[in-house]
């Protein structure tokens, strides 16, 4: 009577089926990541705009005007995020843009 020899491992068939379903995993998490990381970055440059329009309005009750010049706002910009500020008469805006992504008009 021959003794069958148990081989330790996977099969190949095993493998395939582990490969197919990482494969569909990452499938569906990489375009969710990329979807967290933009509402991330719109978050940040909202959050900047809301901090310049408070200080716009610090710096308008001071002086009864509104400034292009952020130093004279003492606001501080987020890594990556490039406001650009335009001021007249009637009042200010501003848009801001992330270095990884396009535009946030506010």
């Amino acid at each position: 009577m021959r003794k069958m020899r148990k081989h330790k491992g996977f099969t190949l068939i095993e493998l395939l089926i582990v490969v197919v379903i990482i494969g569909i995993s990452a499938s569906i998490a990489i375009p969710k990541f990329s979807t967290v990381r933009e509402k991330a970055y719109y978050s940040t440059m909202k959050a900047d705009l809301k901090n310049l329009a408070s200080q716009q309005e610090i710096y308008y009750h001071n002086a009864y005007a509104y400034t292009t010049v952020r130093s004279d706002l003492d606001y501080e910009v987020s890594d990556g995020i490039t406001v650009v500020i335009a001021a007249t008469i009637d009042g200010w805006s501003a848009r801001a843009i992330h270095a990884a992504m396009g535009t946030s008009e506010g």
